[in-house]
């Protein structure tokens, strides 16, 4: 059986649940991203390199491509994990994850199986960005 949380457990969750949030999602920006620097590892690497040729009119090669948006993700989810310059890492997190939504438009074969309600497990990678749009939100700080 589960133990019951104690009060002062759950106190110390509570008063830290907007740290907890930005740590998980700085955490998955780091997972995601640090895949994405070997070769076959990541899921989204073809969709992310298609997609970001496309949105550059194929200025940038592939490989080129996806180490830029390695890192990117990887910073964010850094600045997230250790808390420094947490407004302009949010910025940056939800530019990022709005254009991820352009792939949905530009290449539906791949992000639906029966469009437009039926994401294939590619549709639904990106849908999942909805909840971090939503956190991001959550967590970003109104105080000057």
């Amino acid at each position: 059986m589960f133990a019951p949380i104690s009060f002062s457990a759950m106190q110390t969750l509570t008063a830290n649940k907007i740290a907890l949030l930005r740590i998980s999602i700085g955490v998955l920006f780091i997972w995601f991203g640090a895949l994405k620097f070997f070769q076959g590892e990541s899921p989204a690497e073809d969709l992310a390199t298609e997609t970001i040729s496309m949105l550059t009119f194929g200025a940038i090669a592939p490989w080129v491509s996806i180490k830029i948006l390695a890192a990117a993700e990887v910073i964010i989810g850094g600045l997230l994990v250790f808390n420094v310059l947490i407004k302009p890492a949010i910025i940056m997190a939800f530019v990022h994850l709005c254009f991820t939504f352009s792939a949905l438009f530009a290449f539906p074969a791949i992000c639906f199986s029966h469009p437009p309600f039926s994401f294939s497990l590619v549709g639904q990678y990106i849908m999942k960005n909805i909840v971090f749009l939503a956190a991001l939100y959550c967590i970003y700080p109104t105080k000057k």
